[in-house]
């Protein structure tokens, strides 16, 4: 299934552009989920549907997310219920090991007294993208279009499921299940009570579920596409998280800069913000293009309300006017005449032409990035080349530890295992340069092939 999930910069407009997104996909006759986890109303208001209420049936068999809402043909919209979903994993939980609790003495809790602990959020969220794509055949989507939290929040979000693994695996290592036929003649050597055989089931069902997250995000087919409102503070926000996301693996399909004002003005405090706005544009357009292409939304003087199609011989964003520039173009096009208080509200059909349907990619692991370049003959080391767009020398630092190296980018982290090659080095240097992390491994004699 193909995945997008559209992050990016506070408030510029990261629901506004993932509906978007949504419907052109729609448009192009793919089923559509849009899942947002905002949970303030906005996407609700933003859609013109109602409240969101919770799939009914069985805690085990519930999906995290709110009864689907269909918006045009080919399109539904649900939203992430956090609250509801915790409640009914905790009271399973609860039901499940009732024996233990009665010979404790404790107390179950009722689900009307239960609320959504701080951080399950994240967690609810990644079990929505792994439970979207596990959908029979012929009744799930096409696309799976997410409007995820702001940048750092994503980062984190997304990093979590190899995070959780590296604990698991830390702490409960595999080979240790192993020895379960010899854990009680082992309990009495030790003279401490063993891990009991349902601790590791626990944790091979985590493990999997992990991993089957993990394979998620990992996926060709899920990339992200970051908005921005252009300017100064918003470009250096955007630059840490492109290098929270390629720290990550994470593959960025779009940059869209929304809510561009029109050029040419003669009101000097709109001309201002607008040239303001256009020097942003043109440092987006040399960071970014043309790996990544930079989309245009113009600023549309009013909030988008429902789809809201264009009425008949009006044209939209996505059209261009005679003597107007293309939204294509380095400039957004001019209000139209009629733009006023007596116009109705525009609607995401306005920007679904601009934003455009996601392109299809294969739904499988994506490559590696991160390579081996053997130097040996020419310079005597191994090199390690890690893309980090966006990173910057101050914010960057490298431990190596055993066999991992800890890569710390501005607020972002990730515990990385060497290359088995890598493993029989020492490090002997590292530099950043044009995007790029390249580190430099030295063989260590004792530990490396002799040559013949």
């Amino acid at each position: 299934m193909r995945t997008v999930l559209v992050t990016g910069t506070g408030g510029a407009g990261r629901t506004t552009v993932a509906a978007a997104t949504a419907l052109a996909a729609a448009r192009e006759g793919q089923r559509t989920l849009l899942l947002t986890a905002d949970a303030d109303g906005t996407p609700e208001a933003l859609l013109g549907i109602g409240a969101p209420w919770s799939v009914p049936g069985r805690s085990a068999d519930r999906l995290p997310w709110s009864v689907p809402a269909e918006l045009a043909p080919g399109l539904w919209a649900a939203r992430v219920v956090t609250d509801q979903w915790f409640r009914g994993e905790l009271i399973a939980l609860q039901d499940r090991g009732h024996g233990l609790l009665d010979l404790l003495g404790a107390t179950p809790l009722d689900g009307e007294e239960l609320t959504a602990l701080p951080g399950v959020e994240a967690i609810a969220l990644l079990r929505a993208l792994r439970a979207a794509q596990t959908a029979p055949p012929g009744t799930g989507w096409d696309v799976l279009v997410v409007d995820m939290p702001p940048a750092p929040d994503t980062v984190a979000l997304l990093a979590l499921p190899e995070q959780l693994r590296r604990y698991l695996r830390r702490l409960l290592p595999a080979e240790r299940q192993a020895a379960r036929a010899l854990r009680p003649m082992l309990a009495q050597l030790a003279g401490v009570p063993m891990p009991a055989q349902k601790l590791y089931e626990t944790a091979e069902r985590w493990e999997r579920e992990l991993t089957a997250v993990q394979g998620v995000i990992e996926s060709e087919a899920t990339t992200v596409r970051l908005v921005v409102e252009p300017g100064p503070l918003a470009d250096r926000a955007l630059r840490t998280a492109r290098a929270g996301l390629a720290l990550h693996g994470c593959r960025v399909e779009a940059v869209i800069a929304n809510r561009l004002l029109p050029t040419g003005t003669s009101d000097p405090w709109l001309a201002a913000l607008s040239g303001q706005q256009q020097d942003a544009l043109k440092e987006l357009y040399e960071q970014w293009a043309p790996a990544v292409p930079v989309r245009e939304l113009p600023h549309l003087g009013r909030d988008p309300h429902g789809l809201g199609d264009p009425r008949p011989g009006e044209p939209h964003p996505g059209d261009s006017r005679p003597g107007e520039p293309h939204p294509g173009d380095s400039r957004p096009a001019e209000p139209h005449p009629g733009d006023g208080p007596g116009r109705a509200p525009a609607g995401l059909a306005d920007l679904a032409g601009v934003v455009g349907a996601p392109g299809a990619r294969p739904d499988r692991p994506a490559p590696d990035p991160w390579t081996v370049e053997d130097r040996l003959a020419e310079d005597g080391v191994l090199l390690w080349r890690l893309p980090l767009p966006g990173a910057d020398r101050d914010g960057l630092s490298l431990v190596r530890r055993g066999d991992e190296l800890i890569v710390t980018v501005a607020p972002f982290h990730r515990v990385l295992p060497l290359p088995s090659a890598l493993r029989r080095c020492t490090v002997s240097g590292a530099g950043l340069r044009d995007g790029w992390l390249q580190v430099r491994f030295t063989p260590d004699p004792d530990l490396w092939p002799k040559r013949l």
